[in-house]
């Protein structure tokens, strides 16, 4: 009987090792329901080997938090001034995996369906972190509703604000807003400065329903696989990384989301 009851206990001992082990292997990533998680998603069906689970955030979650209080092993749902801007607030420093494809910020209406239309002192919802405000802000630039100060030339390394427009022929009332929260607000603004996939999610197309939208030449906006230093040269970070910017990825993102996700790489 102690015999048994040993070797019984042997079995549940290495059950368990081999279930943390099995865990200890899995690699958990942080991501944006549409099209992160989407794409991540296809990419288990491409590479059942890899062994990943897709972490869907929620309106209010700090992935980069959870990627530096090791909840999470990566995250995928960002862009590099993004990042950056979390570096510093954070006191972290993290590590770009793979770059994989681009969002083009869009602006929509529900009221308007051209600019000219748009009346003097309309309002415009835009993001309130501070690297998309400034890419929503050179996005307005772009379509000729504002005009920056002279020292803004360059989106990806120079962060402007409201107070940093220099022309404002139609008196726009620039409202910032939560990024997640934009989309709901549509019905409330005249115009609407929406990230791609908030976007995709409240069920516009950027490349069909945007009155403007970024252009994806030189955009220094791509969204990244990040993880934590130490994790940088893990062969399954370096497989998913492998993975997502394979052409059959990026096939998937050219036919899933016509135009409105572009993948980066490769170009053909």
């Amino acid at each position: 009987m102690k015999y048994a009851a040993f070797k019984l206990a042997g079995v549940a001992l290495s059950l368990s090792l081999a279930w943390s082990s099995a865990q200890a292997n899995t690699l958990r990533i942080a991501a944006d329901p549409v099209p992160h998680a989407e794409i991540l998603n296809y990419v288990k069906k491409l590479d059942p080997k890899l062994d990943i689970t897709v972490v869907e955030l929620t309106s209010g979650a700090n992935a980069n938090e959870l990627l530096a209080n090791g909840d999470v092993d990566a995250n995928y749902f960002q862009h590099v001034p993004y990042l950056k801007d979390q570096e510093k607030a954070l006191g972290k420093t993290f590590a770009v995996a793979a770059t994989v494809h681009i969002e083009p910020l869009g602006i929509y209406s529900r009221k308007y369906k051209d600019f000219k239309d748009v009346p003097e002192k309309a309002t415009v919802a835009v993001p309130n972190n501070a690297t998309n405000l400034s890419r929503a802000l050179f996005l307005l630039q772009s379509q000729g509703l504002i005009k920056l100060s002279a020292q803004f030339t360059d989106p990806a390394s120079t962060l402007a604000t409201p107070k940093d427009i220099a022309e404002n022929p139609k008196q726009l009332k620039i409202l910032e807003v939560e990024s997640p929260q934009i989309p709901r607000s549509l019905d409330d603004v005249d115009l609407a400065v929406i990230n791609g996939n908030y976007a995709l999610e409240a069920g516009l197309s950027p490349a069909k329903d945007a009155l403007g939208l970024e252009s994806a030449d030189h955009n220094p906006y791509a969204n990244i696989l990040v993880t934590n230093p130490n994790l940088a040269n893990d062969p399954r970070i370096k497989a998913l990384a492998k993975d997502l910017t394979s052409p059959q990825v990026a096939e998937f993102i050219r036919k899933t989301y016509n135009g409105s996700v572009i993948p980066v790489s490769p170009q053909s």
